[in-house]
């Protein structure tokens, strides 16, 4: 997938988020260049891919919007670091094929995921405000705006990974961590079925939301 949206989506984004493409764009062209860019414009370049998706979602489908995404995620976010904490102690038994293994089903997890919540557009605003120091990382607030007005708070704590910033975890509201509920709920995995288990169980959740059977109901997830 191209880092830069096509002519007519590009149209589309700057009739609608100007302020936050430039400063999009100014990151993709400071990455061009060799040169890192800040935490907050990772976030704000990542809201534009993912504002552009939410637009183009219906046609997209489930399977256009995870492969839109994808690439995004994987850039955006430190997947490995991420599947090593949510998976705990356990981490350092596995090995390093089970462990890529885990990765590559938490990534396409993380990416259907998002797929599957942002699957169309109604008025949101994907707001990024500035970064602040939080021990040796930094934490990027953002807020995501429904046409009603009300917000949805959502914090990214990001490292330096090499020469850019990564996201290790999400907060909503500021205050509940992605990685903590999921390293709960992959625990329990653990306990009763293995890795073997929990990388089945990501697999599957991520074919259910980034492919779902046309006129199936979804099953509850576990």
């Amino acid at each position: 997938m191209s880092r830069h949206p096509g002519s007519s989506a590009l149209l589309r984004i700057v009739a609608n988020l100007s302020v936050a493409l430039t400063l999009a764009l100014g990151t993709l062209s400071a990455r061009a260049q060799g040169t890192a860019a800040g935490a907050a414009d990772v976030v704000r370049a990542f809201y534009v891919i993912l504002r552009d998706t939410m637009m183009n979602g219906p046609t997209l489908g489930a399977s256009g919007r995870y492969a839109k995404l994808e690439p995004v995620v994987r850039r955006t976010f430190d997947v490995p670091f991420m599947a090593r904490l949510a998976t705990g102690p356990l981490w350092t038994s596995l090995s390093p094929l089970q462990q890529q293994r885990l990765i590559q089903a938490f990534d396409r997890y993380i990416s259907a995921t998002y797929a599957d919540r942002f699957n169309e557009y109604s008025g949101e605003k994907l707001e990024v405000g500035a970064d602040r120091p939080f021990g040796a990382d930094v934490v990027v607030p953002s807020r995501i705006v429904a046409a009603n007005g009300k917000p949805v708070n959502i914090d990214y704590l990001m490292h330096r990974n090499g020469a850019t910033w990564q996201v290790l975890d999400i907060y909503l509201d500021g205050t509940i961590s992605e990685l903590a509920t999921l390293r709960s709920e992959f625990s329990s995995i653990l306990r009763r079925q293995g890795v073997g288990g929990l990388i089945a169980t990501l697999n599957r959740k991520a074919d259910l939301l980034s492919a779902p059977a046309v006129g199936a109901s979804r099953p509850p997830q576990t």
